[in-house]
């Protein structure tokens, strides 16, 4: 299969690549488009069989369920049932945008959307190609990141081709980087208590000021029963993973992380491997070993959630083998950063206030 690629760089003067990729998913074909948070590989949410051609070309698990694209706020009414009156709180605070919305689905929406869950996650997204695409298209569109699964997710189109190239039809390029970088929050508003299963850029913060209290699932930083169905993308497997080894390093003490990475990057070194260091703006001139990119200043958590995937495939382009990443604070943004970084590494976090162990030889990834 050719991979068309189209340049959208005016959405009126380019009509026709959405016009192309829309009659695409009307034929239940799929069509990889940006969004604010990560660029989605889209088919007909209400078609089971194109939603199974998503599954195929990502090589995802069909038990991960998908989210649905909205182009219109009231079209969840559609799509889902026994709402809540305070989801149109939500609705009218954070659509269009990086939020996504789990509710009791509809009859409407076929299993294979929700991975025969009996809710389905929604959201709208702030972007006038994937609005645009969904509004041509007629239909509402399922859209899990456009990745090879359990690979970094793209934020550009370049990085979609690279996974995804000869597996779908279209890409729509956006020309420039998603702008939040990292996929939406997910809120579970299908019980009594509002739980967030996968955060992202609208932080429980942010939620507590319309809601009240929220909760936080257990699963976001830490592994799921792998006997458990997942109630959002992002929670039971490995997601998120550069081909390279990736080892998260946490302390208190931002000098002492530096000097523990610093140290393990010799031994690795020492071992023949190369070293990549994931670090901030703030600690970046401190290191002398191996590779070193900067996700940008700890001030600015936004700023290290745009660049974390780019800087994982960087990585990954220049040859590493190893990855030492620096942990970063929970708080704001931080936490879907740390969501990310985890499962990146495989939950390999080093607490580097207790005593530990580091062997080199045979830590490289195959």
């Amino acid at each position: 299969m050719e991979t068309k690629v189209y340049k959208i760089e005016n959405i009126n003067r380019d009509q026709k690549a959405i016009r192309a990729g829309a009659a695409l998913i009307r034929q239940g074909q799929t069509v990889a488009f940006p969004t604010e948070t990560v660029y989605g590989l889209g088919a007909n949410a209400l078609d089971g069989q194109a939603v199974n051609r998503i599954f195929k070309a990502k090589g995802r698990p069909n038990d991960n369920p998908l989210i649905v694209h909205i182009a219109d706020p009231s079209h969840f009414e559609a799509l889902a049932h026994d709402v809540s009156a305070r989801v149109p709180l939500l609705v009218r605070e954070f659509w269009p945008g990086p939020l996504t919305i789990i509710l009791k689905k509809s009859p409407r929406v076929p299993p294979e959307t929700t991975a025969g869950l009996d809710t389905v996650a929604l959201r709208m997204p702030n972007h006038p190609i994937a609005l645009s695409l969904i509004q041509e298209s007629g239909t509402p569109i399922a859209a899990p990141s456009a990745n090879r699964s359990g690979r970094p997710s793209p934020t550009t189109a370049q990085h979609v081709l690279d996974d995804l190239s000869g597996r779908i039809p279209m890409i729509l390029d956006g020309i420039t980087p998603c702008r939040v970088g990292l996929e939406s929050t997910v809120l579970d508003m299908s019980g009594d208590i509002p739980t967030i299963l996968r955060p992202g850029g609208i932080t429980p913060g942010m939620l507590e000021k319309v809601l009240g209290h929220v909760k936080i699932d257990g699963a976001v930083l830490e592994p799921l029963d792998m006997r458990q169905a997942p109630r959002s993308p992002g929670m039971k497997y490995n997601h998120y993973s550069p081909r390279a080894h990736v080892i998260i390093y946490r302390g208190q003490a931002l000098g002492a992380m530096v000097g523990e990475i610093k140290k393990i990057a010799a031994k690795y070194q020492y071992d023949g491997q190369k070293v990549g260091i994931l670090a901030t703006d703030e600690t970046m001139d401190r290191y002398r070993e191996g590779l070193v990119i900067s996700l940008g200043s700890r001030r600015e958590p936004a700023v290290l959630a745009a660049n974390l995937f780019a800087s994982l495939r960087e990585f990954e382009n220049r040859g590493v083998d190893v990855i030492l990443a620096e942990w970063v604070d929970e708080r704001e943004e931080g936490l879907a950063i740390m969501n990310r970084m985890v499962r990146a590494a495989g939950f390999h976090v080093v607490d580097i206030e207790k005593p530990v162990e580091h062997k080199t030889k045979g830590d490289k990834r195959k």
